[in-house]
């Protein structure tokens, strides 16, 4: 049950299989692979020419063909830079720009009767439209028009000369002058724009309208679509796509052409030809039913980090997230006093297409106006020295989904946070996750996602470093309240900066027993002090004394699921306890404390608001971290590194907490071979 493709270029596109929806044969001209059956269906490009021999090869064996193309959000970058699809649609009819004769989106859009769910669906997607100004490529930057001289705007849209979607929605190099020229009679008053097609920015292909007249405002540049639209109110188009992405932002669209979103009622239509495709496209339609044909149906998807089958939905999330990242890390970034393992470890984080990356052991006399200052930590010496220089200081640590195995053992991370104000763990910066916290409305849509987030966290048993083995109470626990202590490196700076009073494990201890001295406490010491890495053991007796249960190799997923409560310095065990809906004590300042979900012992002004679970969720685990998952493209979503985290965790089990010496001197060169070697 396979599809056929001759074209090596198409052959190339990643995760073709997953796109397609069927395994793929490639086959060269005229003969199948040895010992093959005859394909299911032939696919080719489109109706371009380069897909006739593929059209003839069907034809002949009396096969389906497939015209595929570029989906409608189709990727981060420009497709002839070399960006990947993210999406395709796939067509056994026709294609969608061939207004000649039927398509299956054309009668997607025609027999369309949307339930209530799928209307929902609709509106969520065209929102996401705008709200994250998606378009088919969405690389180009936000770009403000100057002032108004005009009290319209009117938008008309070039195109790449011989486009074969322009040739078959019926138009040519007189339909655009023409539409430019209607565009100036019908309104003598406005200001008018040429937008310059993407390809003929990048220096790839030639326009129809390459100068625009006297009076008329040429803009040719790269631009994000969504954004110019919103600063328009009317659009002039023979075919492009933009036109439907017009629709999306509300202005007034006058099709010259025959595109697909032509003739159903939402566009002024002008070509002659349009009478003839009543008998198909006889019915009104409403935006929603256009959207959901063509972006919810006709077209197919990637998650883009792993190529498995997707949705809109997830590309969208994946090109809002990197485009945001992107913007973020723009500049010269100067990483400074990083060892070759930290390097390897950073990398990744940092490194976009837009940016230059470059490690030093101190910071240079001259640098470039875009530059950035990047460390590990809060170093009070870097940061005095970079903003005595007027420079932004960027600091790095660890994500809240880190791994499945310590860091200590030289396990690479799969998230980082970057922060410009400070780091999450010193309560008294103005850290970048302090003010989101403080400022951030997430809407009902980013709740749910976190909604599903923490579920899967606490049903998978997903936390930090996902290590240990499974944990019991002992009969004698029996009708008493179990309270956990998790303890901590205690020379960390998340207690040097975060927790002013109680300052070790054992006065943690000493304050959780002097306050319950009937309940049964669990002490799990710190994963890093288990393996022998880090500082913060208690003496035995004394912990005897405080403690009626340590558990040292277990999971804290375990541990959490049989407490009652936690009592905790600044620990992130303290985090994952809210996930699972458990009573946290904070004697120190952790990120998760201030915002009325915790009982807290210090006093904390400079959290403002009162949060929900999932808000406070949604902003550390979604909207805070950076996340990249081994091998994949760009910058990961949160859902992405969890599927990662679970299917580790069955392939390798939990891991123990003590890691041979040998086993972390290979993690950590694996790392600087694969960053800055292979």
């Amino acid at each position: 049950m396979t599809i056929a493709v001759i074209s090596r270029g198409i052959l190339r596109i990643p995760h073709l299989e997953s796109l397609l929806g069927q395994p793929v044969a490639g086959l060269r001209w005229r003969w199948l692979p040895h010992n093959s059956s005859l394909p299911v269906a032939v696919a080719g490009w489109g109706l371009r020419p380069s897909a006739a021999r593929a059209r003839a090869y069907a034809e002949r064996n009396g096969l389906p063909y497939l015209a595929l193309e570029d989906g409608f959000l189709r990727s981060l970058g420009l497709g002839v830079a070399g960006a990947p699809p993210l999406s395709l649609v796939v067509d056994d009819l026709g294609i969608y720009y061939d207004a000649s004769r039927a398509s299956r989106l054309e009668q997607l859009i025609a027999d369309s009767e949307l339930t209530d769910d799928q209307l929902q669906q609709s509106r969520r997607g065209l929102a996401w439209l705008r709200r994250h100004r998606l378009s088919k490529y969405n690389h180009a930057p936000e770009k403000n028009l100057p002032p108004r001289s005009g009290h319209t705007r009117v938008l008309v849209l070039d195109q790449t000369e011989g486009d074969v979607s322009v040739r078959l929605g019926g138009a040519d190099s007189q339909t655009f002058q023409s539409m430019l020229d209607a565009a100036c009679r019908e309104h003598p008053g406005a200001e008018i724009w040429v937008k310059t097609h993407p390809d003929v920015v990048a220096g790839k292909k030639r326009g129809y309208l390459p100068q625009a007249p006297a009076g008329v405002h040429l803009l040719a540049e790269d631009v994000c679509p969504q954004s110019l639209l919103s600063q328009v109110e009317v659009v002039y188009t023979a075919t492009s796509h933009m036109g439907f992405e017009a629709l999306s932002a509300g202005c007034r669209v006058v099709c010259f052409g025959m595109p697909w979103y032509a003739g159903w009622g939402l566009t002024d239509d002008r070509h002659p030809g349009m009478a003839a495709l009543k008998p198909r496209r006889y019915r009104a339609r409403g935006l929603e039913q256009l959207f959901h044909a063509a972006y919810l149906r006709y077209a197919r998807y990637i998650q883009p980090e792993t190529g498995q089958p997707g949705t809109f939905f997830d590309v969208a999330e994946w090109v809002r997230l990197n485009r945001a990242l992107r913007e973020q890390s723009r500049g010269t970034l100067w990483c400074v006093g990083m060892s070759l393992w930290k390097r390897a470890v950073v990398w990744p984080f940092l490194k976009t297409p837009d940016n230059h990356v470059r490690f030093v052991r101190r910071l240079p006399t001259s640098m470039p106006s875009d530059s950035l200052v990047v460390g590990w930590g809060l170093r009070a010496p870097l940061r005095e020295q970079a903003q005595s220089r007027g420079l932004p200081v960027l600091a790095m640590e660890d994500g809240f989904l880190r791994s499945v195995g310590l860091g200590s053992n030289l396990q690479p991370p799969l998230s980082l946070v970057v922060d410009g104000g400070g780091l999450y763990y010193d309560y008294q910066s103005d850290s970048d996750l302090q003010a989101l916290l403080n400022q951030a409305r997430p809407d009902a849509d980013d709740c749910a996602r976190a909604a599903r987030l923490r579920q899967r966290l606490v049903t998978g048993r997903i936390s930090k470093y996902n290590v240990g083995s499974a944990f019991r109470l002992p009969n004698a626990a029996a009708g008493k309240k179990v309270l956990l202590v998790p303890g901590q490196v205690e020379d960390d700076a998340s207690i040097r900066t975060g927790s002013p009073d109680i300052r070790d494990n054992l006065a943690l201890l000493q304050a959780t027993r002097h306050g319950n001295p009937q309940a049964w406490i669990v002490y799990k010491p710190h994963p890093d002090v288990i393996a022998g890495n880090r500082n913060g053991a208690v003496p035995a007796d004394t912990l005897a004394a405080l403690a009626d249960q340590v558990a040292i190799d277990a999971d804290i997923a375990d541990c959490l699921r049989v407490s009652d409560e936690v009592h905790t310095m600044t620990s992130l065990a303290g985090f994952e306890a809210l996930l699972q809906g458990k009573t946290v004590h904070c004697y120190g300042a952790p990120f998760y404390a201030g915002w009325g979900l915790t009982q807290d012992h210090i006093a904390l002004p400079r959290r403002r608001r009162r949060l929900s679970l999932d808000e406070l969720v949604h902003g550390v685990l979604i909207a805070y971290p950076r996340y990249v998952l081994p091998g994949s493209l760009g910058f990961s979503r949160a859902e992405a590194v969890v599927d990662f985290l679970e299917a580790q965790s069955k392939l390798m089990g939990r891991v123990p907490l003590k890691t041979k010496r040998l086993a972390q001197l290979f993690s950590k060169g694996q790392g600087i071979w694969e960053t800055f070697i292979k």
